[in-house]
């Protein structure tokens, strides 16, 4: 508890080892370079935490240790306390600027998620004319789709690899949707594009996709292009082209490999780079996966 005239610590997740000095150990993964999301694993001895605020809407999952067992405690939200089951998948939702402790009675396993404002604000603009407020919430209840968001984005930090950026880009956006839907204090009404994604529009996006292909494809930049929001993209995209933009992507740079193997001298890794893989591993396992065949099958078709 805070004594009377004591400042109260922020917690900016955007820092590095910004949680360290709230819980005993650090976190044993985590996340790095995901503008505007951060996710954390933590593994912790039984603990309280000082009072403090989060610069970024911060959400936080429930995990059952090795044999089962639930980790239970208190938590402090914005003047409220109320003890917390914790069952694996149990959500808690801190908004930015809530006043926040808690303590765990017994050695936890817990994931947090931290989300920039700006993200909500930047999804939610065609459904809220007004500040994006979230409700505080508890961890005693479920939420399935936010823990899946959470195990996905987890293994995505354990496995990593091609189209990362676009696949996490996809991930807060539809969290970012969900949240919008059932935790903010506005409800929002949902506007639509009635031309959809104009045919124009589309060519610029697809054109952009398929001269950038070597880069880092990043899916807020391919929206702006088309100058409609992040939600209404994903969504008028798979309306037009009966697949999702990180469908797309995929299917261009395998087609686009495809092509130089067939059409150039370059080797089979080389081409990797240049159609935007991370490597010659990660091109072949998609590869085989899209034609049916790996990179060194084709070749060796090709020289019978």
């Amino acid at each position: 508890m805070r004594t009377p005239g004591q400042a109260i610590e922020l917690i900016d997740y955007s820092q590095e080892q910004a949680s360290d000095w709230i819980v005993p150990k650090p976190a044993v993964l985590k996340s790095s370079d995901w503008n505007g999301v951060h996710l954390e694993l933590h593994q912790q001895p039984t603990f309280a935490t000082a009072e403090h605020q989060h610069t970024m809407h911060v959400l936080a999952c429930g995990l059952a240790d090795s044999s089962g067992i639930n980790a239970p405690g208190a938590r402090w939200l914005d003047g409220k306390v109320e003890r917390e089951r914790r069952s694996a998948g149990d959500i808690a939702i801190i908004p930015a600027g809530i006043a926040h402790r808690c303590s765990w009675d017994t050695p936890a396993q817990f994931m947090v998620l931290a989300i920039e404002p700006r993200l909500l604000q930047q999804v939610g603009q065609d459904w809220v004319n007004d500040p994006i407020e979230l409700i505080p919430h508890f961890m005693n209840e479920k939420d399935e789709f936010i823990q899946t968001i959470f195990s996905t984005l987890k293994a995505e930090i354990a496995t990593g690899g091609m189209g990362s950026n676009v696949l996490v880009d996809s991930l807060k956006t539809a969290l970012a949707i969900h949240l919008l839907r059932k935790y903010c204090a506005t409800r929002p009404k949902l506007s639509s594009y009635t031309d959809g994604l104009s045919q124009t529009k589309l060519a610029l996006v697809t054109d952009y996709i398929n001269d950038h292909l070597h880069h880092d494809l990043k899916l807020d930049e391919i929206a702006a292009i088309a100058q409609i929001s992040l939600y209404h993209f994903l969504r008028l995209f798979k309306q037009r082209m009966g697949i999702t933009p990180h469908q797309y992507i995929l299917q261009c740079r395998i087609h686009k490999a495809k092509d130089l193997l067939e059409h150039s001298e370059l080797t089979i890794a080389e081409i990797a780079i240049r159609t935007g893989f991370c490597d010659q591993s990660h091109l072949t396992r998609y590869f085989k996966r899209l034609v049916g065949v790996t990179p060194n099958q084709l070749l060796q078709s090709m020289n019978r």
